[in-house]
């Protein structure tokens, strides 16, 4: 499975996207250390970046990724990803969950104004919301709860996603957790996903969908 969480600057993608990939146990990508220099010295000096600055450091990040895909590995990527266009580069041929970090520019502001040794400055940020286009098709979370929350969040909102597969597919990935059968072929980070939601519903009492 490739995770991508997205959103401007100062959402927290590299906070949550991190913490994401400690709890499902695979490698994370940093996508703004894959921008040109050239990039980050228009952005260190409050220069909003075009759609063809932009669009290398996406095709670099798409073909991180693809590498990660073609050898079985799954990966949580942050990537701001703003317009739809720039998701459907980084999705060319890869399934992808998306998880669009969702805040006020207020707080985005405050977050950035306060933040250090980081190339984005809080001039841009109005740049950045006037492009964003909120995507229809993502794990949504409020960046106001603690990263935490937000992980937990996401991890529930992918277990829904699961118990919403048709019953054929839910039965084959009952075989994913090593309480229960052999491992199929599914990535090791659906596996770990059913299994850490197997345990949480058996400590709360519930059942498995």
């Amino acid at each position: 499975m490739i995770i991508v969480v997205i959103g401007v600057s100062g959402s927290g993608k590299t906070t949550v996207g991190t913490m994401l990939a400690a709890a499902m146990e695979c490698p994370f990508l940093e996508g703004d250390s894959l921008h040109s220099t050239e990039n980050i010295d228009k952005m260190s000096h409050g220069v909003p970046l075009t759609d063809s600055d932009r669009e290398p450091w996406l095709s670099a990040i798409h073909a991180r990724i693809l590498g990660y895909v073609e050898r079985g590995q799954d990966l949580v990527v942050a990537c701001s990803a703003l317009k739809q266009e720039h998701r459907q580069v980084l999705a060319r041929g890869i399934p992808i969950t998306w998880v669009y970090l969702k805040g006020s520019p207020a707080l985005i502001r405050s977050r950035v104004r306060h933040r250090s040794n980081h190339f984005m400055k809080v001039d841009l940020l109005a740049s950045l919301f006037e492009a964003l286009e909120e995507p229809d098709n993502a794990v949504v979370v409020d960046v106001s709860a603690p990263p935490s929350v937000i992980v937990e969040h996401i991890l529930s909102q992918l277990r829904i996603s699961r118990m919403q597969m048709p019953q054929i597919r839910r039965t084959r990935e009952s075989s994913y957790c090593g309480h229960n059968q052999k491992p199929g072929v599914r990535s090791r980070i659906s596996r770990r996903i059913h299994c850490i939601v197997c345990r949480r519903d058996r400590q709360s009492g519930a059942g498995i969908a």
